[in-house]
């Protein structure tokens, strides 16, 4: 009988990255995907980086239960590590498997069926482990729905940053065997993907043996064939600047960093516990600017940090006006229990924290729209990803800029040099102005 799976993926790239290892253990048992509809098996791949990524984690679970009384539904992901027992007490969850336990998915869907028992179905694998040792993935990633592959390279992180949840979800830092990393991205290559996106929670952090990150973009890139490779987030850290030197000279790797910052003020930075003042982060810019034109620099922000006076945010808006990102991901502070921010004092009022998300916005428009317009009358390298209802073909350049086209103009998933055009952006007029 053929079964079907639906796998719906919440947060981030690496949480992409782990959906297509799924889909392959999952199609090596017989279920064939299914993009949406209804499905025999459904998975759904939670994120909790934030209150409201985990309230839409158990949304969506209970809205496949509902529309899919008979169907068995797993959650795995962060959510399945912080919040286990609220998926539990919902009853709307088959299992709840942890990260971990994804390698497993396969014997521990058969163990539900065979005892139809929710509550004793995963949770036995925690992903807090000191073992530094590479791991495994043992499968190939599969995209049955995708322009891009997204390939894991590594898990985990070390930094500890006093708001964050990720390192009670994910765990230590490890890395995943350099050969079987480049396999897959030969795989995706051979496939006919056109970019490869290296992703993990620390991608600076890759180590196997010896071989660092820059390694394995040199790797990659010496494999044959006419595609790019995308970064993932990374970090500020002086000791990453050699990544610049490989972005600079391998003509495969895009211009585009997404250099994470979350606040502009040094005493914040510091209540954060993140490893870098302003002025490190600011040369890291710098030298990416002088080394490789035109490149994409965005980031992530935080609002609202507890502690966080008038005087740190427009310090925090100054710094920001200065480093002119081309996109900036603005997040207002969500308080995660057990995490050291979570019992600070001076925790900053939901409005005012609003009214500063809404200060920094404008500053990032205004940045966005000035990157976009040093951009036209360049020839970039387009990857045209899908076309809309408008009859418009979209998709990004290697700079992360959104271009569109009409689709009798341009072929889709391949490599296409584009003379951009003010008319090329979405919102074109409000660029323009």
């Amino acid at each position: 009988m053929n079964k079907t799976v639906l796998i719906h993926t919440l947060g981030c790239r690496l949480n992409s990255a782990d959906t297509a290892l799924l889909t392959s253990r999952l199609a090596e048992a017989g279920y064939t995907p299914v993009k949406e509809g209804s499905a025999d098996l459904i998975v759904v791949n939670s994120c909790t980086v934030t209150a409201e990524a985990a309230r839409k984690s158990r949304q969506a679970v209970r809205k496949f239960r509902a529309a899919s009384p008979d169907a068995v539904i797993i959650v795995t992901g962060c959510g399945a590590e912080s919040d286990r027992e609220a998926f539990l007490a919902d009853k709307a969850a088959s299992a709840v498997i942890t990260n971990p336990e994804k390698r497993q998915i396969v014997p521990l869907i058969l163990e539900y069926l065979n005892s139809r028992d929710t509550a004793s179905v995963g949770g036995r694998a925690k992903s807090l482990t000191e073992n530094a040792e590479p791991f495994f993935e043992n499968t190939f990633s599969s995209f049955p729905f995708r322009s891009r592959a997204f390939i894991k390279i590594q898990e985990g992180c070390n930094n500890c940053c006093s708001y964050c949840i990720v390192p009670y979800t994910r765990g230590h830092e490890r890395s995943r065997d350099f050969a079987e990393c480049i396999a897959d991205c030969r795989r995706a290559v051979e496939t006919g993907f056109p970019e490869i996106v290296l992703t993990g929670v620390n991608t600076c952090a890759y180590s196997d043996h010896g071989k660092v990150l820059e390694d394995l973009i040199r790797e990659i890139a010496a494999i044959e064939g006419d595609f790019r490779i995308r970064l993932s987030s990374t970090e500020p850290a002086p000791d990453n600047l050699g990544l610049l030197d490989v972005m600079a000279s391998e003509p495969k790797v895009c211009r585009f960093l997404h250099l994470a910052l979350q606040h502009g003020c040094d005493r914040i930075l510091q209540k954060m516990n993140r490893h870098y003042t302003r002025d490190i982060y600011a040369h890291f810019v710098r030298s990416a600017r002088e080394r490789i034109p035109d490149i994409h620099i965005g980031s992530d922000l935080i609002v609202g940090f507890p502690g966080e006076t008038e005087e740190d945010f427009a310090d925090s808006c100054n710094f920001i006006r200065q480093i002119a990102f081309a996109n900036l991901h603005i997040f207002t502070y969500s308080k995660r229990p057990g995490t050291p921010a979570a019992e600070m004092p001076d925790q900053v009022p939901g409005n005012t924290a609003q009214e500063r998300y809404r200060l920094l916005k404008q500053i990032a428009d205004v940045s966005h729209r000035e990157f976009l317009r040093s951009n036209v009358g360049k020839t970039l390298p387009v990857i045209f990803e899908r076309v809309g209802k408008d009859g418009f073909a979209r998709g990004w350049s290697d700079n992360y800029i959104e271009v569109r086209r009409p689709a009798e103009e341009v072929p889709l998933d391949r490599i296409v040099p584009i003379v951009i055009r003010p008319e090329d952006f979405t919102g074109s007029q409000e660029v323009l102005n």
